[in-house]
């Protein structure tokens, strides 16, 4: 009767099985932040531009107190 051997027959062991699981979602938590902060910086580039454009229709509509005449 043969005896089974020591190591398992696929090749990788427990430690690089976890190691290579703790570098995949280390890195999926790397896209997320990167999804997040585009995000964010369309979110504050439309309110800055929305910003500016009210900005100019007042200043369009509302009369400077600069022209004294």
């Amino acid at each position: 009767m043969k005896t089974p051997p020591d190591s398992p027959s696929f090749p990788f062991s427990t430690f690089k099985l976890a190691l290579v699981g703790s570098i995949i979602f280390s890195l999926q938590g790397c896209a997320v932040v990167a999804v997040a902060d585009a995000a964010v910086t369309v979110v504050a580039t439309g309110v800055k531009v929305t910003a500016k454009a009210v900005g100019a229709v007042a200043d369009a509509v509302i009369p400077d107190s600069d022209d004294d005449e």
